[in-house]
């Protein structure tokens, strides 16, 4: 049967869904379009259950069709969806050998960007710290291209929380970062200021990323760089 009143449970769940009070409440976040979905499932994810277009629910049990229109107003994409599914959040111990570690990142993007990153290249977690954007918002979720399924996320106050010898990336005037690396937290500070001082201190290691011009990345560029160096000669 179609859903085709704005009042439905789930729809006023999905709504709520896109602020980060009603998630961490919660324990649930969204994926929104068939391409996070799908690569949900080949994660082995199971949707809690999923809002879709007509004719998109056949054969698939907690799929519920909806009216496109009021589809279209829950979604939080401008040109809308076909497919909202809704996951429960999974949270783990930061693990190495490999782990990257982001302290005061705040654009979701960002934080989505660098689970890609983490996925591609192997890491064994991406651990957030304080003042990070929520890696199952929304923008975050998009922005990691379906990694948010794959790649262990664990929330951290501390830098000694972080698995292995930490090692803080800062622009300029430190030596530079060189690899392979293993067992080690790869720590990556915010997009305007990077990382404290203090952050800075308490880390093992500080290493640059050597530039031909300007002043720094952003952040999900710094943690790609890092990954692919702390990596490349392993994968010879």
């Amino acid at each position: 049967m179609q859903i085709t009143s704005p009042d439905n449970q789930h729809l006023k769940e999905i709504r709520k869904l896109g602020s980060a009070p009603a998630r961490a409440k919660s324990g649930r976040f969204l994926a929104e379009g068939e391409d996070l979905v799908m690569a949900a499932g080949a994660a082995g994810r199971i949707a809690l259950y999923v809002a879709c277009a007509p004719g998109l629910a056949r054969g698939r049990p907690n799929w519920h069709e909806v009216e496109p229109a009021l589809l279209g107003r829950a979604s939080r994409l401008g040109s809308g969806t076909r497919v909202i599914g809704v996951y429960e959040q999974a949270w783990s111990e930061p693990r190495g050998p490999l782990a990257v570690a982001l302290w005061g990142v705040r654009d979701p993007g960002n934080v989505g960007a660098t689970i890609r990153a983490a996925h591609a290249f192997g890491a064994s977690c991406v651990a957030t710290g304080p003042g990070c954007a929520d890696p199952y918002g929304p923008k975050a979720v998009r922005a990691s291209m379906g990694a948010i399924f794959t790649t262990p996320l664990a929330r951290v106050a501390d830098l000694g929380e972080l698995p292995g010898e930490v090692i803080a990336l800062a622009p300029g005037g430190h030596e530079p970062l060189r690899g392979p690396l293993s067992g080690v937290t790869l720590l990556v500070g915010g997009e305007r200021d990077g990382l404290e001082p203090a952050v800075l201190a308490a880390a093992d290691r500080i290493r640059a990323i050597p530039q031909a011009a300007g002043d720094s990345l952003n952040a999900a560029m710094a943690a790609t760089v890092a990954l692919y160096e702390a990596t490349r000669m392993a994968a010879r």
